[in-house]
């Protein structure tokens, strides 16, 4: 019998935890999710929201996209703490480097999935998933040669410049924005002009009545509908309900 998809459903895959090896010596926990009896169609390397303030690769959207994600839409979805970041999968050496010494873990999270693994995958059609402090990870370091484009949701542009932007824009490469409509950091409006130097490959979305943490099932489905579309279309919109194995998650489970 089917049931509804809610906030606490983890759907089956593959959850391999990983470690990643930074340039500058350090090693960073994580998880990659992978389809359960399939191989992935693309893949969806992550980067959370900002550690000072609590963000982790548990962010309650970053975590329902690996819960969900590989079994909806045949997706790989590579989770990470970067330095000195902890969660329950483990705390990531190093310490907060305010987005400068965290270009290190971009580079390794991209080498990890483009096949520098001791699993020895090589994951395909890499695309860039930043939320909030993520999102500016993205931009400054995260236009790679084979990321096929980037996502962004709720960035608030403090600490990317024009130049960075300039890159992406140069790229051709599509970037997604999704900004709630009641942000802390960067409205609708606003967004718009700011990413500018990225037309005309950059898609800016307002979303009505959502806020910077996408609190709320609604919003989470809305944020996960439009990741899809970009990144397998086939598998857009997502359905709301489940008609096989699934788990619930509890505190304890982590």
């Amino acid at each position: 019998m089917a049931i509804e998809i809610t906030a606490h459903t983890i759907l089956p895959a593959r959850r391999e935890p990983i470690e990643l090896k930074t340039a500058d010596g350090l090693t960073l926990v994580g998880e990659l999710a992978l389809p359960e009896d399939r191989e992935p169609v693309a893949t969806l390397v992550t980067f959370h929201p900002l550690p000072t303030a609590a963000g982790m690769m548990d962010s309650h959207v970053l975590r329902k996209a690996a819960w969900r994600l590989p079994a909806l839409a045949d997706l790989a979805v590579l989770r990470f703490n970067t330095r000195g970041t902890q969660s329950a999968r483990g705390h990531s050496e190093g310490e907060f480097g305010d987005a400068v010494a965290e270009q290190y873990d971009v580079a390794a999270a991209f080498e990890f999935a483009e096949g520098l693994n001791p699993l020895g995958l090589e994951l395909p059609n890499l695309w860039a998933l930043g939320w909030s402090f993520g999102s500016e990870l993205v931009l400054k370091y995260g236009c790679e040669p084979d990321v096929a484009g980037a996502i962004l949701l709720s960035p608030p542009l403090h600490r990317t410049r024009d130049e960075e932007l300039k890159v992406w824009g140069a790229s051709g490469k599509p970037v997604t924005v999704l900004v709630p409509e009641f942000d802390d950091y960067l409205r609708p409006a606003q967004a718009r002009e700011r990413f500018l130097p990225l037309i005309p490959q950059a898609d800016v979305i307002g979303v009505d009545g959502a806020k910077h943490l996408w609190v709320g099932e609604k919003y989470v489905r809305i944020a996960l509908d439009e990741i899809v579309r970009r990144v397998n279309p086939a598998a857009a919109p997502l359905p709301t309900e489940w008609d096989g194995a699934y788990e619930k998650y509890t505190a304890h489970a982590g």
